[in-house]
């Protein structure tokens, strides 16, 4: 199980981590601390030595109830760190976190290598064209709503089974436009509540039967802090434990704040099935 990034074959039957750089002010766990170039450069240094695959950049925060923000203000935003980035790590592989099509073609001209998008193509219409024109891969997310209105749509008669074929119906449009190299990402804590959060996680293999890669992004969230009563700062343990399940589970990314821990969690879990 291979995507293909700028050339690049990246095989994902051995788990990849991902780490998250947020470039906005208010995400739920780092808003706002790369203030400049300086921190930034450090932060992306430190996934990558840490063992990050790839660096997923974020500018519109996706947390509920965000802000919204235009698309000129998302472009200023992500553009000079997406350049940033690539001028001093030019081999990096890039993940841009967008739900636009022209902040996703224009980051990926810029050098960027794939495109994350929290709507599957559903808040914009061009998204899945514009994918299938770059020839990138494509992550996929699950989610109802908008981030502004997603909490008032957590109603499904089984959640596994509604996500499973919102995955089947968004598939089969993204193959008809040339869309190839997908990934799929289940949206824990998009339009979910704590407990089909969790049911979602424990038949997390009935994901397989989609045959794509799975990504699952757990890191730090409410799912955990709030079942654990404490905050996102201090769940990064109960973070290590769900991402240990998602990987026996049949997770491909992990896409998380914490590299190094993560790391630790791929390594050991692959010794299991040797």
């Amino acid at each position: 199980m291979t995507i293909n990034c700028k050339g690049q074959l990246v095989d994902l039957k051995s788990p990849k981590v991902m780490g998250i750089l947020n470039i906005t002010p208010d995400s739920f766990y780092d808003g706002g601390k790369h203030k400049n170039d300086r921190d930034v450069l450090f932060h992306v240094e430190k996934m990558l030595s840490d063992g990050a695959t790839f660096i997923d950049i974020g500018a519109y925060s996706s947390k509920p109830n965000a802000d919204h923000i235009s698309e000129e203000e998302e472009l200023k935003r992500i553009l000079p760190i997406v350049h940033l980035i690539l001028k001093r790590f030019p081999k990096t592989l890039l993940s841009i976190d967008t739900f636009r099509s022209q902040v996703a073609k224009e980051c990926i001209e810029a050098g960027a290598a794939i495109i994350n998008d929290i709507s599957a193509g559903k808040l914009d219409d061009h998204m899945l064209q514009t994918v299938a024109n770059l020839k990138v891969p494509y992550i996929m997310m699950h989610m109802k709503g908008t981030p502004q209105t997603m909490l008032k749509q957590a109603e499904y008669s089984n959640v596994t089974k509604d996500v499973l074929f919102y995955f089947s119906e968004r598939l089969a449009v993204a193959k008809q436009v040339g869309v190839i190299d997908i990934i799929i990402d289940p949206g824990f804590g998009f339009a979910k509540t704590q407990e089909q959060n969790f049911k979602l996680l424990n038949h997390l293999e009935l994901f397989k039967t989609i045959e794509k890669p799975l990504l699952v992004g757990i890191s730090r969230k409410s799912m955990i802090y709030k079942t654990l009563k404490t905050t996102p700062d201090n769940a990064l343990n109960g973070t290590t434990v769900l991402n240990t399940i998602a990987l026996q589970k049949g997770a491909s990314i992990l896409r998380v704040h914490d590299v190094k821990e993560a790391m630790e969690c791929v390594k050991l879990v692959e010794l299991l099935s040797c």
